[in-house]
């Protein structure tokens, strides 16, 4: 009876060691599947600089930027400017998500090459003149990035079944003149949308929203609206069978330019449950939006105070002192801003 017992229990264990081979090479399949579909590229990582940030704070939390690129060819990651710069900001112990926009018209410098529009700094050196843009101007730790271009937007909303919208009169002809545009560049024949107010968008339609700038709020406006849409994204990942969110991640990374190892990647699918998307803003808080040498800028007004404002809106961090790098910043700006 014992031998019994021992033979079932021996039988037994070398299942689960077979069913767990099986998981691991399930896994181990995915993980190759994502490496070959995507555009992984970590190739200028060690490129990345930051301050010497005195803010521990900033050590609970995982920080990613999220460009789109505004480029009519859908490139990636050569001579196009970044249209959208979104910080996300993800509290490892609470899994509490918050965006902040950063005004791609925003004044700063970008490392040797001085003072301008801080979207040109994906243009001149890639993601990681970027980002390396984003921690020197702002005293941020972000090393990691995810390069989005138009169709990978429109493919992602249309996978999810559409997203609800809400489109005031203002925004209808503007909208839909930026989905004739993106159905010239996506070879796509989409149709606009006939009225206005709240409605389930396809992902042309919401691609073409996030484009608006000619409503009341300008740049600023349309960075709020990228938002929006990203937020309504993350809503319906959330609300999706794990098949769907498979599906999506097949379909998409190979739009997608990143430096997210596939195993990082199909970590944060797997835990999006847990996520929540408790606030967003914009950056600059405080900003001046006029001319300098006949190009249009938004000037921080103050760019330490902002960032003072940034770490606490981010990382919850009361009375931020920023470096002598930031501080050195705002002084050159200010000066500029005020001529």
């Amino acid at each position: 009876m014992k031998n019994v017992k021992k033979k079932k229990g021996r039988l037994f264990r070398i299942l689960l060691i077979e069913i767990l081979l099986v998981v691991i090479l399930m896994i181990c399949f995915k993980v190759y599947d994502f490496m070959h579909r995507m555009n992984y590229n970590d190739s200028d990582d060690s490129n990345i600089v930051q301050n010497e940030i005195d803010n521990a704070d900033i050590e609970e939390y995982r920080n990613i930027a999220i460009f789109g690129v505004d480029s009519r060819a859908n490139a990636l990651e050569k001579s196009t400017h970044s249209d959208t710069i979104i910080i996300a900001s993800i509290n490892n112990k609470t899994k509490d998500i918050k965006l902040a926009s950063i005004y791609r018209d925003t004044y700063v410098n970008i490392p040797d090459n001085g003072f301008t529009k801080i979207n040109a700094a994906y243009f001149k050196g890639g993601y990681s003149l970027a980002l390396t843009t984003i921690n020197t101007n702002f005293d941020l730790d972000v090393k990691e990035y995810v390069t989005v271009n138009f169709s990978a937007v429109v493919n992602m909303v249309d996978l999810l079944g559409g997203i609800e919208l809400d489109i005031t009169d203002s925004e209808l002809k503007y909208l839909n003149g930026y989905v004739r545009s993106l159905n010239k560049i996506n070879g796509t024949d989409v149709a606009g949308l006939s009225s206005s107010g709240t409605q389930v968008v396809n992902g042309t339609q919401a691609t073409a929203y996030a484009r608006i700038r000619y409503t009341t709020g300008g740049d600023f406006k349309r960075a709020e609206r990228q938002r929006i849409v990203v937020s309504k994204i993350f809503e319906k990942l959330k609300s999706s069978k794990l098949s769907t969110i498979d599906t999506v991640l097949n379909e998409i990374l190979p739009q997608v330019s990143t430096n997210l190892k596939p195993l990082e990647i199909l970590s944060l699918a797997k835990d999006i449950l847990s996520y929540n998307l408790s606030d967003q803003t914009g950056f600059p808080f405080e900003k001046d939006a006029h001319t300098y040498n006949r190009v249009s800028y938004v000037f921080p007004i103050d760019l330490e105070a902002n960032v003072s404002k940034l770490h606490k809106f981010l990382f919850g961090t009361f009375n931020y002192i920023p470096s002598q790098t930031v501080q050195g910043y705002s002084s050159e700006i200010e000066a500029i801003r005020i001529q």
